[in-house]
Formats: structure tokens, C-alpha cells, sequence
């Protein structure tokens, strides 16, 4: 049985065999990473936050707890009917596709945890990049968290199988045509399911070339949750503050 689409996170996003895969994510380096940004950024509570592929809204119910007044939006509807479940009057949540420009203006727009990177054309990838200055208002600031794609590509673990609640994932890792790919393959039920996860291996520099034609400017590049200063070599994150 396949599940791949043309727009393969539109249908593996959507599954509670992903949100199971990933259950064991570090809710606490994530928080870490928002203290360690709004204060970098000095952001006030009567300033708006957009967070951009939001998922479930783990980031946006953190950030909203610290005060702020976030809206949350993603493709999968599934996600954002959980998300919403947490919602408030400084809380919100959203479907909305990340390829076209939202129908409000933000103080500050996060894309957090590589949710970047999945769409198979360079059109969309700046068409999300275009979308980002068009919700911003003026003198807004974007924020960008995505992996430092040379170093993932350096340790690759071509494959592993993990074990969650009973379920064996078969997991394959490989770099094709500029994507980073992991194919995961599983049973559950006596079926057979198979989905392909792809990220564009988008360095340094083309993060530059995108804010260069969309008219954005790059004020700042660090390297980690704790905001230290980016090297190719060694930083695990590509995390690019512009405006």
C-alpha cells in the first residue's frame, strides 16, 4: 500500500503513524530555543507572532504561554484541529498552505524545526519565502530554524528500525537529486505502508539567494538553539534572522 502524493507532507503529516514516529522529540530543547529567541529578539506582548508550519502547535502554545499573541498555521488539517483544541484569545490556529502569503500582517514570522525545504520546485520554495515578507509588517522580523544540511549529509545513517508502541519502523536514509530522503516503511494491521519523507539540501548560500530576490535582508546566522555563532562544519542548525 502507497501513500506517497505529489505533495508527499500533505498526506505522511497527516497521519497519526508520523506524530507517533516523532513522540520522543525534546519538548524541553524546544523551549529552550523560544526563551533564547524572544528575548534575542526583545519581542513585546503586544507584538503578533506567526508560526509558519506549525504542526500541532507546540511552539505556539510555548510561545503563547510566555505572553504572546501567536498565531499558528499548517497544511494538515488534522494537526490544526488538535491545535486548536488549545486555543484562546491571544491563541489561533489556522490551515493555510506556507506557498501563499497569509490574510494578516505579523510583528514576527518563525519557521521552526525544518519545515522548509519540502516542496519538489524552486518556484515553491520562494513563492514561502515571498509569503513571509508579504506577512510581515513593516520593519518585521522573520526567523528561519532549519538543519545545517552539510552536516546532515555528512553523518547520514543510511538505515536504522525503530521500535514505538509496538510498531517497527524500517527507516532509509539517502541523499538524491539535492533532497535529503528518508523512506520509511512499516506494518501495522497486516498492511504494508510505505512513505518518503524529502528535504531540499538548501545551504547557506541559498537562503541569501532567496532573501536577495525577494528583496529581504539577512541581519544574523546562528548555529544552535542556544545561539551560537553558525560553522558549516560543526552547528547542527541553520537559523537565520532577516527582515
Amino acid at each position: 500500500m502507497s501513500n506517497e502524493t505529489a505533495k508527499w507532507y500533505a498526506s505522511w503529516f497527516d497521519t497519526p503513524y508520523y506524530h507517533q514516529l516523532y513522540k520522543n522529540r525534546d519538548y524541553t530543547e524546544a523551549k529552550r530555543f523560544m526563551d533564547n529567541l524572544t528575548q534575542h529578539l526583545s519581542i513585546k506582548e503586544d507584538e503578533t507572532i506567526l508560526d509558519l508550519a506549525c504542526g500541532k502547535g507546540r511552539h505556539s502554545i510555548y510561545l503563547n504561554s510566555l505572553g504572546y499573541n501567536v498565531t499558528g498555521i499548517d497544511l494538515s488539517k488534522n494537526s490544526i484541529d488538535h491545535a486548536r483544541t488549545f486555543a484562546n484569545g491571544r491563541l489561533n490556529f489556522d490551515v493555510h498552505d506556507m506557498t501563499e502569503a497569509y490574510h494578516s500582517k505579523f510583528n514576527f514570522v518563525f519557521n521552526l524545526f525544518t519545515s522548509f525545504g519540502y516542496f519538489d520546485t524552486e518556484e515553491d520554495n520562494f513563492n514561502t519565502i515571498k509569503g513571509i515578507k508579504a506577512d510581515l509588517k513593516e520593519n518585521g522580523i522573520g526567523v528561519i530554524d532549519f538543519f545545517n544540511a552539510e552536516l546532515v549529509i555528512n553523518n547520514l545513517v543510511p538505515s536504522e528500525e525503530k521500535t514505538i508502541d509496538g510498531l517497527m519502523f524500517h527507516i532509509k536514509r539517502f541523499v538524491d537529486n539535492g533532497f535529503i530522503n528518508k523512506q520509511i516503511n512499516f506494518t501495522d494491521r497486516d498492511q504494508n505502508f510505505s512513505f518518503t519523507e524529502k528535504v531540499k539540501a538548501i545551504s547557506l548560500a541559498n537562503f541569501q539567494e532567496y532573501f536577495d530576490a525577494a528583496g529581504l535582508t539577512l541581519l544574523e546566522v546562528f548555529g544552535d538553539y542556544n545561539l551560537s555563532k553558525f560553522n558549516i562544519n560543526t552547528s547542527p542548525r541553520l537559523i537565520l534572522i532577516f527582515q
